[in-house]
C-alpha cells in the first residue's frame, strides 16, 4: 500500500449541519451550472459533421474482421484505442479504462457498439485479456493505418463512427481528459473528500497524494 494512504491524512473543517449545508448549497450552483454547459456541449456535438472514414482489416483471436464488420447490425460504432507500450508490458492507464467499460448490451440496445483496438499484435491482446477476464471485442490493428489514419500517433484515443448503409463516416474524437471523464471510478473518486488522490490534483495541504500512475 502506498505510504501516503497508510500515514493519516488531514481532514476536512469540522463544521455546524448547518454552515454544512450553506457550503453545498454555494457548491450546488456551481455544479449545476457545470451540467448545463455540459449539456450545450453535447447538444453541439450532435450537430457536429462527419467525414468518410476507410475500412479496415483488423486481427482477432479467431482470424480477421473490419471496421465495418464491428459494427454490427448497429449505426453506431465506439472504438477506444489502447496504447501499445511494447511487448514486455501493457499500459496501466488503458488498462484502468478498460477495466470500466461494462455493460455493452444497454449500448448496443441504444443502437452503439464498442469495440477496443490496439497496435498491440493479438497473441498480445489474448495474454492481457485472459489475465483480465475481459470479454469485450478487442482487435489488433497492427499493420494497418488505422491508428495513423485516427490521429492517435501512438496515445489513446476514442473515436465514434457512423455508417449509412456500408459507408463510415467519423463524427467524434477526443483523447486525454475527454477520455477520463467517461470513467466511473474517476468520476466517483472526483465526489469523495479526498478525490483521486494523485498530485496534480489541487487538493488543500496534507491531503494524500501520490503520481498518477503510482
Amino acid at each position: 500500500m502506498n505510504q501516503a494512504r497508510e500515514a493519516t491524512p488531514a481532514l476536512p473543517p469540522v463544521v455546524s449541519a448547518a454552515a454544512w449545508q450553506r457550503s453545498r448549497d454555494e457548491l450546488m450552483v456551481l455544479e449545476k451550472a457545470a451540467t448545463r454547459s455540459l449539456d450545450a456541449l453535447a447538444a453541439r456535438r450532435r450537430r457536429l459533421p462527419m467525414a468518410r472514414f476507410s475500412d479496415y482489416t483488423f486481427t482477432t483471436a479467431t482470424g480477421t474482421t473490419t471496421l465495418r464488420a464491428l459494427f454490427g447490425d448497429n449505426r453506431q460504432l465506439a472504438v477506444y484505442q489502447f496504447m501499445d507500450v511494447g511487448a514486455d508490458g501493457f499500459c496501466p492507464g488503458c488498462t484502468h479504462f478498460t477495466r470500466n467499460v461494462t455493460d455493452l448490451a444497454t449500448l448496443a440496445e441504444a443502437g452503439l457498439s464498442w469495440a477496443t483496438v490496439s497496435e498491440m499484435p493479438i497473441g498480445q491482446i489474448e495474454r492481457l485479456m485472459e489475465r483480465e477476464g475481459w470479454t469485450l471485442p478487442f482487435v489488433s490493428s497492427r499493420g494497418t493505418t488505422f491508428y495513423r489514419d485516427c490521429g492517435g500517433d501512438g496515445g489513446f484515443m476514442l473515436s465514434v463512427f457512423l455508417r449509412d448503409g456500408d459507408d463510415i463516416y467519423r463524427t467524434y474524437s477526443t483523447v486525454s481528459r475527454g477520455v477520463d471523464r467517461l470513467l466511473f471510478v474517476n468520476n466517483m473518486l472526483d465526489l469523495a473528500p479526498y478525490g483521486r488522490q494523485e498530485d496534480w490534483e489541487d487538493s488543500p495541504a496534507g491531503w494524500p497524494q501520490q503520481p498518477t500512475y503510482g
